[in-house]
């Protein structure tokens, strides 16, 4: 298949070697003001490299959401720098900036925002239809990470006619399916069982381990820190420690 074509040659993510994949400084978040003011993220310095795949854990409500949105261009931070692929999302115009998350950028997001009257196979593809592919080759291309994830005979099935863990496995395949250089998952493996969790994750890792590429997962699900090279722990909208870890044997890269 084609490779997704940039629109803007600016936007290419540089060199691995250049930096790290994300870099947050002084990053913090606050919404509304006055009284009804609350602080999301205060203060948080972050450096991740490139090739990883890094869980995000910690206590609901602890700023887990709010940081991967603004990793991912969604939010924009209150204070801070915050650079991604190379790239300082602070200083960058929102249209540019939604030229960078749509090539360079997958998101899974908790609700699966899939919509109502595309097949799952149209759904996953939309990022390759907006890069501009072929409608046939992006549905086949679509088609393939659904059978990847074991939704190859639910190519044609409309979201209502998928359960909240087939369209759970259908948001991810978007997510991939333009070889994003980051991917942000949020919860990616909540509504799944434990074999259908270890096929998205085992899936989700092969794109982290790419020496240009890096991946951030959202979880409160021990059963996935198996496939983390780090965990990042927060609390109260901090960074609390970062831990290194060797992935188990059987899905480390061979």
């Amino acid at each position: 298949m084609p490779a997704v074509t940039f629109s803007d040659p600016a936007l290419r993510s540089p060199h691995p070697r250049l930096g790290s994949a994300v870099s947050l400084t002084g990053v913090a978040k606050e919404y509304g003001t006055g009284e009804a003011k609350v602080t999301a993220l205060r203060s948080v310095d972050l450096d991740l490299p490139y090739g990883e795949l890094v869980l995000l854990v910690g206590p609901s409500g602890c700023g887990k959401t709010t940081l991967i949105s603004i990793v991912a261009g969604l939010l924009d931070a209150s204070e801070g720098e915050v650079e991604v692929l190379g790239q300082n999302l602070t200083r960058m115009g929102g249209g540019r900036k939604v030229r960078f998350r749509g090539e360079n950028i997958g998101f899974v997001f908790q609700q699966y925002n899939l919509l109502p009257s595309l097949t799952a196979a149209e759904n996953a593809s939309v990022p390759l239809l907006v890069a501009g592919w072929d409608r046939k080759k992006a549905v086949a291309k679509a088609g393939e990470l659904l059978t990847a994830v074991g939704l190859g005979d639910r190519l044609k099935s409309f979201p209502n006619q998928l359960s909240g863990g087939q369209q759970q496995r259908v948001a991810i395949a978007r997510a991939l399916v333009h070889d994003p250089r980051l991917l942000v998952c949020d919860e990616p493996t909540a509504a799944l069982d434990a074999a259908s969790g270890r096929t998205v994750m085992t899936l989700i890792r092969q794109v982290a381990v790419e020496a240009d590429r890096a991946v951030i997962v959202v979880t409160h699900d021990s059963r996935v820190y198996d496939f983390g090279d780090r965990i990042v722990f927060m609390s109260d909208g901090r960074i609390e420690k970062v831990e290194a870890r060797q992935p188990a044997r059987d899905v480390a890269p061979s």
